[in-house]
């Protein structure tokens, strides 16, 4: 047993002659912070135990923050998407409902020209159309509109 202490205490030893020697550690050790930690033992230890214990809650952090940054940039992406997908939708929808819109008000205002335009007929119908067809005996009131000829003379012209 004791030539394996004996190993393990050169290895340890060489080991903590490795870190002494490390120049990073060195310039640590001559600052004021590492004067006072290697004055002070216990404040060294808390600190030791303190840094390896927030180890891993800092790392879940670190882990959360990145993730949740990588998740709300595609987020972004993927609501934006989303977004531009349902106004186009909506946009088709409101363009069709426009187009039926016209359609049905130009048949009612093609209706209405049409109604008019007969019912204009019917009422300005000149007097000696009406005269001529009286004298042949037949009603005023036909059950198709009059034909206006325009090389009938006895029309009113302009």
């Amino acid at each position: 047993m004791s030539k394996e202490m004996q190993k393990l205490q050169k290895q340890w030893h060489s080991m903590m002659q490795t870190i002494h020697t490390n120049s990073n550690v060195v310039s640590f050790m001559n600052s004021r912070v590492g004067q006072y930690l290697d004055d002070h033992p216990f404040v060294a230890l808390s600190l030791l135990v303190f840094i390896a214990i927030s180890a891993i809650p800092v790392a879940f952090f670190l882990i959360f923050v990145i993730s949740t940054t990588i998740v709300a940039c595609l987020g972004v992406i993927v609501i934006e998407g989303v977004v531009i997908s349902v106004s186009g939708i909506a946009l088709l929808c409101v363009l069709s409902g426009l187009g039926l819109l016209s359609l049905a008000v130009s048949g009612v205002l093609s209706i209405c020209y049409i109604a008019l335009s007969t019912l204009i007929n019917y009422w300005h119908t000149p007097n000696s159309l009406i005269k001529k067809q009286e004298g042949n005996g037949n009603s005023v009131l036909q059950s198709s509109p009059p034909v206006l000829d325009p090389s009938n003379k006895n029309t009113k012209s302009e």
